[in-house]
């Protein structure tokens, strides 16, 4: 994450990873505004670019040729990423509401979400048909049809609704894809028949004369039914029915037309069109309220009405970014004018494309493709190629500050800075945030977080004994809630490891230097999500303290109770007992890679689902099947933490390599040489394997000392209960659980670990 001194003084919220967004993000990269921080919400980690899709339908692109990571963009724009849905907007109070995670505050905020598929308002075409828009899902959408298409027998027709220049290059690229697709496994690809519908009288309506002539051409060349001035007025399975009266017998209907606003603007007060997008005026500002802009598909700049085209989104993307960064500093936003004519390059799904401009210009051709696709490798080299940045060291700027007492607290929040309890967050702030958090409670707990004491009181039932453990790290990732998520769940691990059931956990937090309000967010936001994991493992949040430091830190003392004869230990592996390892690792290299923005967004987003997921039942399966070692896989390793099982236990263990479940992504960034900085200090344990200058070109070798931060447990069973343990485990939502190796007697090596592959 990039670190500044500078305090948030103005919250910029992205909502959506549109064309025009992550223009804004790279040139806020390029040149910060101090003071200006900016949020990204979207629920896509990888956003496609609409101009290469049809070539990654066609097969010509791979998924990462024409996708933009949103996740490395915003790292390097050092802007959070906050991977959800936004479904309102609560302009009152200035705050974005979200499907999962708590309101997120914004100063200024932009929305460009693309466009939603009006598909209720035709009979059942919600359920039976497959919308192509927004493009952000479509992906998954697409791979689920192609793996249809696959394995169906017979004759398979396809209809496409819309025949726009969408509708049009959407067809003929899944036609050139679906046919190779039938030849490759020895299919008749003249089993594949395609049919085009739009209730319009003509092809591609906003192109010129000579661009729908040659599409109608190479429609009814490559046997496309076309069918115009059919409405579509019901789609049933397996059935798409016109205003004609006409029934056709189709296997999958696609919608490419008919979209809109999503529902959820509606409920905003912000004026829409009758299509449910946003009117805008020309600084994209909306017409409603001047805090709010809007881009791309999702805006109707009312004195400049345009198609819906990728390009305009594109060509928005720098008037809106100078015009959030002229408003957050309290200046005038800019009209903007968008183009009346544009170039337009569509293709025919099999490197052949067909350019236009206006009412003139029209060429074809596969060199048209080859150009086209150089303009488009271009556009994307620009967002997935990023530059190496250098650190700002730039003094404290008030610029964006709105008024005196913003000016005065951001001064104040780089000055010397107390020590002592004078560094503790003030209490006002404090006790808003925490104001609203909702622990659980426990009849154990006599006095808690909400009580004004300042120590918590908690009971022990009779014939318990009580576990105490402590965990504390500074945030990895620039989202405060998931990261408060991960923190709670780490510290849980030690409790679940040994067999406890959580009790208490008190908190120490560290929160950067800010101005009240910031804070305040990012104290609520944290906290929001570590009370829902303590509250999901029935452990009550009984106090904490919270002070001010240069970087998010947070940490828990938990306190849990064992029955003492249920104590899963470190000292407790027997000879032939089989190691069960319940989660993958690999998030030591990951995020040293997130940081060099080396690593994929969808490997992060695994490696967070996995870190934020409970070992509490999979400890309890463990029990159930007899454990009676257990330790959670944290920062000293796999490897480590084996080695601290085997001393007490006074044992050897082999290790399967290739059995140990990895996180995608770690092996290539391993391989690349891009390790955590606890890495060599965990490497030291490699004393510990016998025979280990064998093993140090494996792929898995590296991994076995990567630091995790709230891994898996890492236990042994009984040989015969391993095989019904595993299965169990998965089926509780542990699905990469894996026998990784067994429990030897201990040998006349002083290595207690043996590796094989």
């Amino acid at each position: 994450m990039k670190e500044t001194e500078q305090p948030v003084l103005r919250d910029i919220v992205l909502i959506g990873g549109g064309h025009s967004h992550v223009g804004v993000l790279k040139r806020f990269a390029m040149k910060p505004v101090p003071g200006v921080r900016l949020t990204l919400i979207c629920r896509d980690t990888h956003t496609p670019y609409s101009g290469m899709l049809p070539g990654y339908v066609a097969g010509h692109y791979s998924f990462d040729e024409c996708h933009i990571d949103l996740n490395n963009l915003a790292e390097f724009a050092g802007a959070r990423f906050y991977r959800d849905q936004a479904v309102g907007i609560d302009r009152a109070s200035r705050r974005v509401i979200c499907r999962g995670r708590p309101d997120v505050p914004y100063d200024l905020l932009s929305v460009n979400i693309g466009s939603t598929p009006q598909v209720t308002d035709v009979p059942g075409a919600s359920d039976h048909a497959v919308p192509v828009k927004p493009i952000n899902g479509f992906n998954q959408r697409w791979l689920a049809l192609l793996e249809r298409a696959e394995t169906h027998s017979g004759p398979m027709a396809i209809g496409v609704v819309g025949a726009g220049a969408g509708g049009v290059e959407l067809t003929l690229a899944m036609q050139h894809r679906l046919r190779n697709e039938y030849r490759a496994r020895g299919k008749d690809p003249d089993q594949l028949s395609f049919h085009l519908f739009d209730q319009a009288s003509e092809l591609l309506p906003t192109h010129n004369e000579r661009v729908r002539q040659a599409f109608s051409d190479t429609l009814k060349k490559r046997n496309v039914h076309i069918h115009l001035g059919n409405a579509v007025t019901g789609v049933d399975a397996g059935h798409l029915r016109t205003n004609s009266g006409h029934s056709f017998d189709l296997d999958e209907v696609l919608w490419v037309t008919r979209a809109g606003g999503p529902e959820w603007l509606r409920n905003t007060g912000l004026a829409l069109d009758d299509g449910g997008f946003i009117r805008c005026r020309n600084t994209l500002q909306t017409e409603t309220d001047d805090a709010i802009f809007a881009a791309g598909d999702i805006a109707n700049v009312v004195d400049h009405p345009r198609e819906k085209a990728g390009v305009f989104a594109v060509r928005q993307g720098p008037p809106l970014a100078d015009n959030l960064r002229r408003a957050a500093v309290g200046k005038t936003p800019k009209s903007f004018t968008p183009q009346k004519t544009w170039l337009a390059l569509i293709s025919t799904g099999d490197k052949y494309a067909i350019a236009s401009k206006g009412d003139r210009f029209f060429m074809q051709g596969r060199s048209v493709w080859r150009w086209k696709d150089w303009i488009d490798r271009r556009f994307m080299k620009k967002f997935n190629e990023l530059p190496a940045m250098e650190e700002s060291s730039a003094l404290p700027d008030t610029a964006a500050a709105q008024n005196p007492e913003e000016a005065s607290q951001a001064i104040s929040a780089v000055a010397m800075r107390c020590g002592g309890c004078g560094a503790k967050v003030g209490s006002t702030v404090l006790s808003r945030a925490l104001g609203e958090l909702r622990p659980i409670e426990r009849d154990d707990i006599l006095v808690g977080l909400h009580a004004p004491d300042d120590a918590a009181v908690l009971t022990v039932p009779p014939g318990k004994a009580v576990v105490h453990t402590v965990d504390f790290f500074r945030a990895f990732i620039d989202d405060p809630y998931i990261f408060g998520k991960v923190a709670a769940n780490h510290s849980l691990g030690d409790v679940f490891a040994m067999g406890a059931e959580a009790q208490s956990a008190t908190a120490v937090a560290t929160v950067p230097y800010g101005i009240e309000s910031k804070v305040e967010d990012v104290v609520f936001q944290m906290m929001t999500g570590a009370v829902e994991v303590l509250n999901e493992a029935g452990c009550a949040l009984v106090g904490g303290h919270t002070g001010e430091g240069r970087e998010l830190a947070l940490g828990f003392a938990v306190n849990g109770l064992i029955d003492p004869e249920q104590v899963m230990s470190k000292g407790g592996l027997k000879p032939g007992d089989k190691l069960i390892l319940t989660k993958a690792i690999g998030t030591g290299t990951l995020f040293a890679a997130h940081t060099r923005l080396a690593a994929r967004g969808r490997w992060i987003d695994t490696a967070l689902a996995s870190m934020i997921q409970s070992n509490q039942e999979a400890a309890r399966c463990l029990l159930r099947y007899g454990a009676k070692a257990c330790t959670d896989v944290t920062g000293f390793g796999l490897l480590g933490h084996l080695v601290e099982m085997t001393r007490p236990s006074e044992v050897d263990a082999t290790l399967d390599l290739s059995a140990i479940p990895v996180l995608p992504g770690a092996e290539e960034t391993a391989a690349a040489g891009i390790l955590s900085s606890l890495q060599p200090a965990n490497i030291r344990l490699r004393r510990g394997i016998q025979d280990q200058a064998r093993w140090v070109d494996h792929p898995r070798y590296p991994l076995i000392f990567d630091p995790q931060t709230a891994g898996g447990l890492l236990a042994s069973v009984p040989a015969d209960q391993a095989e019904a343990c595993v299965a169990e485990l998965r089926s509780l939502g542990y699905p990469l659980t894996a026998v990784i190796g067994e429990v030897t007697e201990q040998g006349d090596a002083i290595e207690p670990i043996t590796l094989r592959d």
